[in-house]
């Protein structure tokens, strides 16, 4: 079986469900699903979504072949209408999305499906695992590239990364995230995310001695000399053996692009002590690039502690997002259509409040000072509502309703765009370069209190007096039928 092929990359219980909703006449009454989250990892005080790529390329190529049936078949629980319904199987429906790069927060849809019941169950599993895995990584890269306080990071994460689909899409994400470079060859290839190398501790052991290593590699990269200067004495003879080779082998050739890598060691002491060095020598342009298992926090230390360092390569912090390795994203059935076309919202309860879904086909709207660019909140509508820039709005906590403001002077953008209409793409992907640049962007629309590591202020995402409404009611329906 072809392992890149995706049909079956699904949860089964979707195909059960599918041939049951077959079974009963249900497989093509349209329904709406969200995919949304709940947390944002680490504390933080936004998530960037990412993976909307990956999911427009599976549902452009979604099929079920002979060897996919022939597999379904042989579980014997499969009806044949059915079956013969996968093997004629295209997706039909509507996909909406928030595009990829922007900040997001919990409870808003990342992306709504409307599409006959069948379709929309099928694609759930691998929609939430490319936008689960994505932009939990390009969330913790941008946390990481922001502790570094414009200093370049490059993501060296692919050799402890889940996979080679986890190494090579990880660094897509991380770029995304604001990653300045991966060490990842085939994203390179793939994506053209800028492939970014040096040596490892085996090259200087390969040689006689630390000093040949150096000269070696200065004159095979003369361009791209960075020195790895950890393999026995940083200070003692690694810094000293990088000076002497840049001086006898770069300078007589008007090159001073080159650079020291620290990997080991108190980074801290050492980037100082080096750039000590460094300078001393008549070398103030070497820059200095530390390694080993770094992370927002521990690069945050650094520069408070004076570290000398000019760029970061961070890795499996990164690309494992080991702090907090699960972003939560879920997929939830909000409503259908009745024959006559009719929206019929549908609510899921929960003991847990914060598992009580939002009703009902939607649309997320942002708004922004007028005067500043700010972002103030976000607000969640019924798919019919439109929000007037020219008249002041009322907005409230939807966890307390009484807890309400009113804006005025303010700019409104719809963040949801769709992707596939009657299962035709009407997308226009933008570039890797333009997705990262508009992350940057609409970060900077945040308010420094939002982007805290630690203790961020709550950026408010409000639903709508019609929505609240209809959710009230349902709440109340539901309960006195229980």
């Amino acid at each position: 079986m072809d392992k890149n092929h995706l049909s079956l990359l699904c949860d089964y219980y979707e195909l059960t469900m599918s041939n049951g909703y077959y079974a009963h006449n249900l497989h093509e009454k349209t329904t709406y699903f969200d995919l949304y989250f709940r947390q944002i990892p680490d504390g933080g005080g936004y998530a960037i979504t990412a993976g909307l790529q990956q999911l427009i390329e599976y549902i452009e190529n979604l099929h079920f072949d002979q060897e996919d049936i022939a597999f379904l078949r042989q579980k014997n629980i499969f009806s044949n209408d059915f079956l013969n319904y996968l093997a004629n199987f295209h997706f039909s429906g509507d996909i909406y999305a928030i595009p990829e790069g922007t900040p997001v927060f919990p409870g808003e849809p990342l992306v709504i499906v409307k599409a006959p019941a069948a379709q929309a169950q099928l694609i759930e599993t691998y929609a939430l695992l490319t936008f689960n895995h994505q932009s939990l990584i390009a969330t913790k890269a941008n946390r990481i590239v922001r502790a570094a306080k414009g200093r370049p990071v490059m993501e060296f994460g692919s050799r402890r990364a889940q996979g080679a689909d986890a190494a090579t899409i990880g660094a897509r994400a991380a770029y995304i995230g604001g990653c300045a470079a991966t060490a990842c060859t085939l994203t390179d290839a793939i994506y053209g995310v800028p492939a970014s190398g040096t040596m490892a501790h085996a090259w200087v052991q390969m040689f006689e001695n630390e000093y040949e290593a150096f000269k070696a590699y200065c004159q095979i990269y003369p361009h791209n000399a960075t020195l790895l200067v950890d393999t026995y004495n940083t200070l003692k003879s690694g810094v000293p053996n990088a000076i002497r080779v840049f001086k006898e082998i770069l300078l007589p050739q008007g090159i001073k692009k080159c650079a020291i890598r620290l990997d080991s060691g108190d980074l801290a002491f050492l980037s100082r002590s080096a750039r000590k060095m460094l300078d001393d020598a008549g070398l103030p342009f070497c820059q200095i690039v530390a390694s080993n298992a770094l992370d927002e926090w521990l690069i945050r230390d650094l520069l408070v502690q004076g570290a000398q360092i000019d760029s970061f390569g961070v890795g499996e912090k990164l690309i494992t997002a080991r702090s907090e390795p699960v972003f939560g994203c879920i997929y939830k059935l909000v409503a259908t259509e009745d024959e006559s076309g009719q929206i019929i919202p549908k609510i899921k309860i929960s003991e847990n409040v914060s598992k009580i879904t939002t009703p009902h086909f939607k649309k997320v709207y942002r708004l922004y000072e007028k005067n500043s660019g700010k972002a103030i909140a976000d607000q969640i509508c019924v798919y019919d509502e439109t929000i007037d820039e020219n008249k002041p709005l009322e907005i409230f906590d939807p966890l307390a309703p009484w807890k309400r403001k009113t804006v005025s002077d303010f700019t409104v953008k719809e963040l949801l765009v769709p992707i596939f209409i009657h299962g035709k793409k009407v997308y226009q992907q933008p570039s890797l370069s333009q997705i990262q640049a508009y992350c940057k962007q609409q970060i900077d629309t945040l308010w420094d209190e939002v982007k805290r590591f630690e203790y961020p202020h709550h950026y408010y995402v409000d639903l709508s007096q019609k929505l609240w409404d209809i959710k009230q009611k349902l709440l109340y329906q539901q309960t006195q039928q229980a």
